[in-house]
């Protein structure tokens, strides 16, 4: 799909090119500053059309950047898409980092590692490659981003809100860079993941129920979720204030300008369908983008595909990282997004994307993932469900563990309970091998139409196009060893065989579901 940087000769090449002297010579390499929501679907910032969440601070950046409307993630969920964001490789181009609480691949450098290599200083607050185990380098945990900066605390404007103080965290990494000293910062925000303190949108938002202007078709419209939907807009509205406050101390540094900043999520909102899963929802993320230096017209819309593998080639290519510092990285399967910030786009620009997951969260036998491949091209999208048999969610008598507890979960559940199994089907029945939806008349992804005569032919040249792609990228799945991704162990031990332990009837924690998401029964023996 995208270009490959796979050799140390066209590393070099493309470190003559980025330091090639002359006229048109680089200017300084740039400050960079990563956003990382946790859990944000497109379009819930200000900037996309939704009235319903303030984002004053994102608007800004849109004001004065790009602001770019097909934006995706190859793998909505958190730990393989940061792993994504940090190599510009595919999962499973990754190893064992295609999976949710994961290991981190010895071998596998990150795009902060080098520019720490290079002299940048480097560290995040909040949440950085996560959840997983990063290993160690010299003894001590390898630091994937840089160190943390998360010991100063606030006071949440709610009880399910992080008491990190991001900001002034931001200003403590600032305080410690050398004089003069180029930096690369993660802001990886703890919102808007779950919890939520139910109501607290209206309560402490100000927010009204009437504020939504619409439920998503796959979801009940009632209080509840209403509710659930404003109380992930007052965390997302948290998230902006800090960046806010993140932009007044890169002001008052006089760095603001020559500082590269994204914005984006890790993946799709924290409700059911959505994140953890491959529709439009889960994989559409935000992202704009403030850089003066490099970005031809403020205030622009962009409609060219942006893979969250171009973020680390971009970053590479920006900051000027000289031969050994690329070398070390290895390669890069995206590309930069250069082209798109001077207003140009390439004839050879890809326009699909490729999409796929294995293990996310834990609960089924023998720690089993759901392995799902899918191609989109613009508004089609198909996806192949290698595993059919599996839940989707996870197993019910596990509490679906691959989808957070929420108001909307437990509502939807309840109906289930009930003999109302229209919601239960969509978020949480088993799935047919092949799903194809048509985007622009369906961007909820709720009208399959697989078995429709009229689609087959697009659907065969579709799924031939995705596993043909797929195994020239060295997919296991598409050469019969999709086994060695289900093999890799959960890094988390107490997670580790949760479904067996649980089934045995011992004791374990699952912070993110709540105890009524249980099922006694399967649904066939209800």
């Amino acid at each position: 799909m995208h270009s490959c940087f796979r050799s140390p000769l066209l590393l070099l090449a493309l470190f003559a090119l980025l330091t090639g002297c002359g006229q048109d010579a680089e200017p300084a390499p740039p400050n960079v500053l990563l956003v990382i929501g946790d859990d944000i679907s497109f379009p819930h910032l200000g900037v996309y059309g939704t009235d319903w969440v303030r984002t004053p601070n994102c608007d800004r950046l849109a004001a004065e950047g790009m602001t770019f409307t097909n934006a995706f993630t190859p793998n909505p969920k958190c730990g393989p898409s940061r792993s994504i964001l940090l190599t510009g490789r595919n999962g499973w181009q990754l190893g064992q980092a295609i999976n949710h609480l994961a290991y981190w691949p010895d071998s596998v450098r990150t795009i902060f590692e080098a520019l720490a290599k290079a002299g940048y200083h480097t560290g995040y607050t909040g949440k950085g490659w996560a959840p997983g185990d990063p290993g160690k380098k010299d003894g001590k945990k390898r630091q994937l981003i840089g160190p943390a900066y998360s010991k100063i605390k606030l006071v949440p404007p709610t009880s399910e809100i992080s008491d990190v103080d991001y900001a002034a965290n931001f200003g403590a990494f600032m305080r410690d860079r050398a004089a003069g000293q180029r930096f690369a910062f993660w802001y990886g925000s703890l919102e808007p993941h779950r919890g939520y303190e139910f109501g607290s949108g209206v309560a402490v938002g100000g927010y009204s129920l009437e504020d939504i202007d619409v439920v998503p078709a796959y979801w009940p419209d009632v209080d509840s979720v209403r509710h659930d939907l404003l109380d992930y807009a007052l965390e997302i509205e948290h998230f902006d204030r800090h960046l806010g406050r993140i932009l007044d101390t890169l002001e008052a540094s006089g760095e603001l300008d020559n500082t590269i900043i994204i914005v984006t999520a890790d993946n799709g909102m924290p409700f059911p369908r959505v994140k953890g899963q491959l529709y439009h929802d889960a994989h559409h993320l935000p992202f704009i983008v403030r850089f003066p230096p490099g970005i031809k017209r403020a205030r622009t819309q962009v409609q060219s595909l942006v893979n969250f593998t171009d973020v680390a080639p971009t970053l590479a290519d920006y900051c000027q990282l000289d031969a050994e510092a690329l070398a070390d990285l290895g390669w890069f399967h995206g590309r930069s997004l250069r082209p798109l910030f001077e207003g140009k786009t390439p004839a050879d620009w890809p326009d699909h994307v490729l999409l796929g997951k294995e293990r996310h969260d834990v609960g089924r036998p023998n720690d089993q993932g759901y392995p799902i491949r899918a191609l989109r091209e613009k508004d089609l999208l198909l996806v192949i469900n290698y595993a059919p048999e599996r839940w989707p969610a996870g197993d019910p008598r596990t509490g679906y563990l691959n989808t957070d507890g929420s108001a909307t979960k437990s509502y939807i559940l309840n109906q289930h309970r009930r003999g109302d199994d229209a919601f239960w089907d969509l978020n949480f029945g088993k799935r047919p091998p092949v799903e194809f939806y048509d985007l622009g008349s369906d961007p909820r992804c709720v009208n399959n139409l697989a078995a429709s005569p009229e689609h087959a032919a697009t659907i065969e040249r579709m799924r031939t196009r995705l596993e043909n792609a797929l195994a020239d990228q060295g997919d296991l799945r598409m050469l019969n060893r999709g086994a060695e991704y289900e093999a890799y162990p959960v890094a988390w031990e107490e997670q580790r065989n949760y479904y067996e332990k649980f089934m045995a009837g011992d004791t374990v924690a699952a912070q993110w579901i709540v105890r009524s998401d249980y099922e006694t029964l399967l649904p066939a023996e209800q």
